[in-house]
């Protein structure tokens, strides 16, 4: 009873400004002059900012209005702490990218959030790193009602900040700042890698110089005038945003032509840059204009909200990457898309097509199956058994490709882009919100199908080839190669008796990569204008021939970014097993095609004297490894694919509603084709924008 008897009282903000600014003064003997401020800010500071729709200054105001004295201290206080703060570098750096080279943007961000760059003291960067210090103070701050921010900037008697443009003084800084973007803005919209993209503006005045040179003569008359200002109906400003608007344009105009040329990380950074400098000119040019006195007021208000708000955000790392990508993984998007168009069976005739392929798809990890087990008999370390088993994989992923075989699981990362794209295109929106979705469901039914029938094929497959392969070895070279591998090939695939499951996500995230890896080629390639360096090449045509050089440039556009693709997961698949041991982990991967060959070379490795009950895992873990397969990989797919389309993720819970409900209706359409039509309207629909699109 004592101890809490003795315990502080909760510091209220009447006892601290009375601490501070009351009859003793104390803020003029503490060493920390920032320290009232720190305090009175924790004190405001709402616990949990989500919950809060409203922060109220209404104590302190009330405060402030019946105590005079610790009014007139709390304003000295104020104007000594503020007084000549420079804050030009806030306007022109805080919240824009500052390095176009993305990791070691990402790096230096990261790095800050731990241990804060401070600048110099001089500055009121300083001062709002000391009191602002919380990333999301900047939310906060912008739930003050702005009725008792005017009245709190009445009562401490705050300058307008047009009253003088001398070096340090408010209006001096900004305009500093405006000065500073312009050039920079300038100087990279004309680099040559950004003016690649935009070719239209080829031969025309830049945009961005002319909006130079008007805003310095704006700023002129700002300088020389008495007023300091201009108002909005100004032909002069009128002029300056025609100019704004078109930078902005030349702008969008570079990142809608991506699709055509493609894009380098690089230049989507520069770009970037560009409008967040153009947004941030925005909002500095409409504080140069006052049409009434209040604005005056208003103005300086706003300035000091966006002032701790772009100090707040200066190193966010999660806005960062979700800008810097967004381009890019939409356009890694779409190449996935055209590519999933094809995995999508619409007839009977499709469908059995789809089958066929899938029996190739089959047929090769069978073979890459015994290959595998042949390779780990080989005596080699961690890093050449990885070696081995990535070729393998990755030559036999290769081949399935070019001989234009199907791996079921490849298509999920496919084809979660193509029903995206269709959503975004608005080839499903047309009509109800209840009809489009319908029709998404329809779409749905006919990827799932096409899936379905993708593994059947692979899986009866697999095992035969397998089978026949192991038996080959065992009859003519009367080794056989499972023998003393068999239970361990059978335990990896029952679900209870190992990580299948977890192993199977991870084969489900390398089957998302390289999707990514195959859009990222592609998305390169373009950019970098392989194909015509190609087909202009001066030693190919001289050697080769002109046509032969057409039909090379066409194959390697053509095939390039699926081969890369596919060495890749090769080499994830392959690898993954020996870097897991080499630290000591449980990692390593489980396949549907290659866990139905492994189920047949256990069988025959034990000379099929297996129990029944792991028998039946085993069968079951297939269906399960390929369920978990598709899942993962459809799951990232599809998330990717609606954060680059800046889609909804709240779209998901009416998709999948409707795709319910078609089940429930259709079940059978999930697995055979039942429609009469060979093509839906939906399917015509998307087929006749993709055919408008490229004429």
């Amino acid at each position: 009873m004592k101890v809490f008897l003795n315990a502080n009282p909760k510091p209220t903000i009447a006892g601290l400004l009375t601490e501070f600014f009351g009859e003793a003064q104390s803020w003029r003997e503490i060493d920390d002059r920032l320290e009232p401020l720190v305090e009175l800010i924790r004190l405001i500071r709402p616990l949990k900012i989500k919950n809060v729709q409203k922060v109220d200054l209404q104590e302190i105001i009330l405060f402030l209005k019946e105590n005079y004295s610790c009014r007139k201290q709390f304003f000295i206080y104020l104007k000594e702490i503020l007084k000549d703060k420079k804050f030009n570098k806030i306007l022109s750096d805080a919240a824009i990218l500052q390095d176009v080279d993305f990791i070691f943007e990402v790096k230096k961000r990261i790095f800050a959030k731990f241990l804060p760059y401070q600048p110099q003291k001089d500055t009121l960067e300083y001062i709002l790193n000391q009191v602002f210090y919380l990333a999301n103070d900047g939310i906060w701050i912008n739930k003050i009602p702005l009725n008792q921010l005017v009245e709190l900037y009445d009562l401490l008697r705050f300058k307008s900040i047009y009253n003088s443009t001398e070096p340090n003084s408010v209006l001096s800084e900004l305009l500093v700042a405006m000065h500073l973007i312009t050039q920079r803005i300038s100087g990279r919209a004309m680099e040559t890698e950004v003016i690649k993209m935009v070719p239209e503006f080829d031969d025309l005045e830049s945009p961005f110089s002319a909006f130079e040179k008007e805003l310095f003569l704006i700023e002129e008359r700002i300088r020389s005038s008495d007023r300091h200002y201009i108002s909005s109906d100004d032909l002069s400003y009128a002029q300056l945003m025609v100019l704004h608007k078109q930078c902005v344009e030349f702008v969008d105009k570079a990142f809608h032509n991506s699709s055509k040329y493609g894009i380098s990380l690089r230049v989507n950074q520069n770009l970037l840059k560009i409008r967040q400098q153009l947004e941030r000119l925005k909002f500095l040019i409409s504080l140069l204009t006052v049409d009434s006195p209040k604005d005056k007021k208003n103005n300086g208000i706003i300035l000091a909200l966006r002032l701790i708000k772009f100090n707040c955000y200066k190193n966010n790392v999660r806005k960062f990457i979700g800008e810097s990508t967004q381009l890019i993984s939409y356009e890694i998007t779409q190449h996935t898309a055209k590519t999933g168009e094809q995995y999508i069976t619409e007839s009977r005739k499709e469908y059995y097509k789809m089958f066929k392929a899938a029996l190739g798809g089959g047929l090769i990890v069978g073979i890459l199956c015994v290959i595998k087990v042949l390779l780990s008999k080989v005596e080699t370390s961690f890093f050449g058994h990885a070696f081995l088993y990535s070729m393998n994989y990755a030559f036999g992923f290769i081949t399935i490709y070019l001989l234009s075989f199907t791996l079921a699981t490849k298509q999920p990362a496919m084809t979660a882009s193509a029903l995206i794209k269709a959503l975004e295109e608005g080839v499903l929106k047309k009509g109800k919100d209840a009809e489009k979705y319908k029709a998404f469901a329809i779409l749905f039914a006919r990827v799932f199908r096409s899936q379905f029938i993708a593994f059947v094929g692979n899986v009866i497959m697999a095992f035969p080839v397998s089978l026949l392969g192991i038996w080959l070895i065992d009859h003519f070279m009367h080794y056989n190669i499972a023998a003393t591998k068999w239970e361990s090939l059978l335990i990896d695939l029952s679900p209870i008796h190992s990580l299948a499951i977890f192993h199977a996500a991870i084969a489900g995230v390398f089957l998302f990569l390289s999707g990514i890896i195959s859009g990222s080629v592609a998305n390169r390639d373009k950019h970098n204008q392989v194909y015509f360096r190609i087909t202009e090449h001066p030693f190919l045509k001289r050697n080769f021939g002109k046509t032969k050089t057409v039909k090379f440039a066409k194959l390697y556009e053509k095939r390039w970014a699926g081969i890369i693709s596919n060495f890749w997961f090769g080499l994830f698949m392959g690898s993954t097993a020996s870097v897991g041991l080499f630290l000591g982990l449980n990692l390593d991967i489980r396949h549907i095609t290659f866990a139905s060959g492994n189920l047949a070379l256990a069988l025959y490795g034990a000379n099929y004297e297996v129990s029944d009950i792991m028998l039946f895992w085993g069968v079951l873990g297939i269906g399960i490894i390929g369920l978990v397969n598709f899942m993962v990989s459809f799951s990232l797919s599809m998330g990717l694919a609606f954060r680059s389309r800046a889609i909804s993720l709240y779209e998901l819970r009416f998709v999948t509603f409707s795709i319910w409900n078609h089940f429930k209706s259709s079940p059978i359409s999930f697995f055979f084709p039942t429609e009469k039509k060979a093509k839906s309207v939906v399917v015509e629909n998307y087929l006749h924008v993709e055919d408008s699109k490229n004429s």
